[in-house]
């Protein structure tokens, strides 16, 4: 490795390049074309930037830029390109291109209003992951940590209804004002007891002397900063919640830049702030070091979050959960003291990108053909959206661990380093290889429901799984009448029970006719009796407010000159349907405390954000909110789709492409560059005794 860093622009340049890109595309705001035009050459621009220093820093070599001190005691703003940040610099970047092209279809095809705030906030964010990429001390990655925060709340509440301004005050008060105070304190505390906070390969030396308590509350300190973002428990709940952000800000947040950021952080604390070594001799009681406390927080974080996500029927909130747990793969494996743990715990940063942005992608794809966002309404969903249920049942299988996918490569070296670390240095870590194969087995327990209701499922006869709505024997409820999800197994026959006790027609006529000659003769008995009020004398709440000749005689207006009735009634909102009950993150023209869009001046309480997506509900013609509609799903076989009829290729194109490299990851991650560059990071963080094998 070289030994003195190479004084290059180009770290600069890769920051600047999305956030000068930034200004044109608000610039650019009455052209469409011409504002996604600049996003794409933006994203194009900064990956060839960032790709043409792979090749130098593969061989050992580090590219820096620096703009001098800036606060005392000698702290520069420095931004250096070696090989860890080359790692999420190179795959943010690539990343952004993909996700660049399915904002363009998604953003459109939903119809979504303040297109060109939502990619002026999408350059700026990526400018943020860059600066957190190339950051060379942790100064300067606090500032693109607290960055990367702003830049990305109007993504969060973009939508700006109450629930996303919500979700985003949230997001800010857990990343920003939550987890940047504890970083800012974690670097105070670094600066405080080593003098120096550059990062450095193997860790700060001088932290080795320091006294072990501080440096324990330092690397703490420092660790559940970056871990906020990334998800861990009990700091995660701002993840599901910012879930009512658009689905390609979902892909941001959980592949591209925002969760990664959280572990790539913990990745520098671990390998370059304090160093393996350090971090597994930083002792506790009951045989557990500071990395085997981190290693546990990763592992009740990636068991925990998998046994709610069996709970959710929201494919998005699903989706949450499993971020949260699959991001605690990576924190589990930075706490396992050797070769193969290390390396297993920075190539899932690649594999589960590429798989996560799979899935987020397949479940926005089906919120805009289908407007379909409940597992429990996707029933025969794989033959409308083969191609989608397809790629997001590979995605999957990659999340599970099935081999020649990414997640089973790096799953496979974390298991290997937990094996050896309990056979070499301490059996405390066996325990982490259980959490790591109950983990599999829940992934497998909560996609599978997924895939099954897709494709082995026929909308009339949907049996809703019992992991979606846990009472045992299924869901209570169900989106069609024809299902037996949980109902008793003789409630059909207590109904007809009932039916068979009902009175007979004529028996009700001539028992009305019968009491009403009592009455008549009752009433003639009666007639002179001045105590007793008159019919007509006693109001009528409901009938008081019913048209009337002039004799008092109500008469109901059966006025049908304007209704047609070869064609549907009108939707009574009654405030009961399914929609109403789970809203979705679309808008939809019904329901409660939405507006309708053909009622003119007659809205009121609504903006005209509410007002815009009226029509989501038809967008496909299906005329439904969700699930199949009244015809069935239509039968879309593979070259029809592959033709566009499934959906628009900004969509499925990148949906195709995150799973192609999922795929690629998994077979050939050596080709791809990812492994190379990490078993660089590795040898050069850890001592000569434990290197590769």
């Amino acid at each position: 490795m070289t030994d003195v860093p190479i004084t290059d622009l180009r770290p600069l340049l890769a920051v600047l390049v999305s956030f000068v890109a930034a200004f044109f595309i608000a610039a650019s705001h009455r052209s469409p074309n011409v504002r996604e035009g600049w996003t794409i050459a933006a994203a194009v621009t900064k990956f060839a930037i960032v790709a043409s220093m792979l090749p130098a820093v593969l061989d050992g070599a580090v590219f820096e830029w620096s703009l001098g001190a800036f606060l005392p005691g000698g702290i520069e703003f420095v931004l250096r390109a070696d090989a860890l940040g080359m790692l999420f610099a190179f795959l943010a970047s690539g990343l952004w291109i993909v996700t660049s092209f399915y904002s363009i279809g998604y953003m459109r095809g939903n119809d979504e209003v303040n297109q060109t705030r939502y990619f002026a906030a999408f350059a700026v964010s990526l400018s943020a992951t860059m600066g957190i990429a190339f950051a060379g001390n942790l100064v300067t990655i606090f500032v693109f940590y607290e960055l990367l925060s702003i830049a990305t709340y109007p993504l969060v509440a973009h939508d700006e209804t109450d629930e996303a301004r919500a979700a985003g005050r949230k997001y800010l008060a857990y990343t920003m004002f939550g987890g940047g105070v504890l970083v800012l304190a974690g670097t105070a505390l670094v600066y405080l007891i080593a003098g120096n906070v550059s990062f450095t390969a193997g860790g700060i030396e001088e932290l080795a002397n320091a006294d072990p308590g501080l440096a324990m509350l330092a690397f703490f300190l420092l660790a559940i900063g970056f871990g906020v973002k990334a998800g861990i428990m009990p700091l995660h709940q701002w993840l599901p919640e910012a879930m009512v952000a658009p689905t390609p800000v979902s892909g941001l947040l959980h592949a591209v830049a925002v969760v990664k950021s959280g572990a790539f952080g913990v990745s520098r604390v671990v390998l370059d702030v304090f160093g393996p070594e350090l971090v597994f001799d930083l002792s506790l009681p009951f045989g557990f070091s500071a990395g085997l406390v981190l290693s546990t927080i990763g592992a009740i974080t990636l068991t925990a979050a998998s046994i709610i996500a069996l709970r959710k029927d929201h494919l998005k909130q699903r989706l949450a959960y499993s971020t949260v747990s699959q991001l605690s793969y990576i924190i589990l494996g930075l706490g396992l003291y050797g070769w193969y743990g290390l390396v297993g715990a920075l190539l899932h940063i690649p594999a589960h990108a590429f798989m996560k942005l799979t899935l987020f992608f397949c479940a926005g794809n089906l919120h805009v053909s289908t407007h379909t966002d409940y597992i429990s309404e996707m029933a025969g969903i794989g033959k409308r959206m083969p191609l989608t249920m397809g790629a997001f049942t590979v995605a999957s299988l990659g999340m599970a661990g099935i081999p020649l996918l990414a997640g089973f490569v790096s799953k496979y070296y974390m298991l290997i380093g937990g094996i050896r670390m309990g056979a070499r240095l301490t059996p405390v870590a066996y325990y982490l290889v259980g959490a790591l194969l109950l983990s599999g087995v829940l992934n497998i327990a909560y996609f599978w429901p997924v895939i099954y209701t897709a494709f082995f499922e026929a909308e009339d006869a949907h049996d809703a799984k019992p992991l979606v709505d846990f009472r045992m024997g299924g869901e209570t409820r169900s989106t069609l009448p024809a299902t037996d999800g949980g109902r008793p197994k003789d409630a059909d026959d207590d109904v007809d029970a009932c039916n068979d006790d009902d009175p007979d027609v004529d028996e009700v006529v001539e028992s009305a006719e019968g009491d009403s000659a009592i009455d008549a003769e009752g009433a003639e008995s009666t007639g002179d009796d001045a105590d007793v009020p008159d019919d007509s004398d006693i109001p009528d709440a409901e009938m008081d407010d019913l048209p009337t000749d002039e004799d008092g005689v109500v008469c109901p207006d059966f006025d049908t000159s304007d209704r047609d009735f070869s064609e549907p009634a009108e939707r009574v909102d009654t405030g009961d349907y399914a929609v109403d009950q789970r809203p979705s993150d679309a808008d939809v023209p019904f329901g409660v405390g939405r507006g309708d869009g053909d009622d003119g001046g007659d809205e009121t309480g609504h903006d005209a954000h509410d007002t815009s997506h009226d029509d989501h509900a038809d967008h496909d013609n299906h005329g439904h909110a969700g699930g199949p509609p009244a015809s069935d799903w239509e039968h879309i076989a593979g070259l029809d789709a592959l033709c566009g009829g499934e959906s628009t290729w900004f969509t499925l194109g990148p949906i195709l492409t995150a799973m192609s490299l999922a795929v690629l990851l998994g077979v050939i991650p050596y080709e791809m560059g990812f492994l190379e560059l990490i078993e660089l990071i590795v040898d050069t963080r850890l001592p000569e005794g434990m290197m590769r094998p």
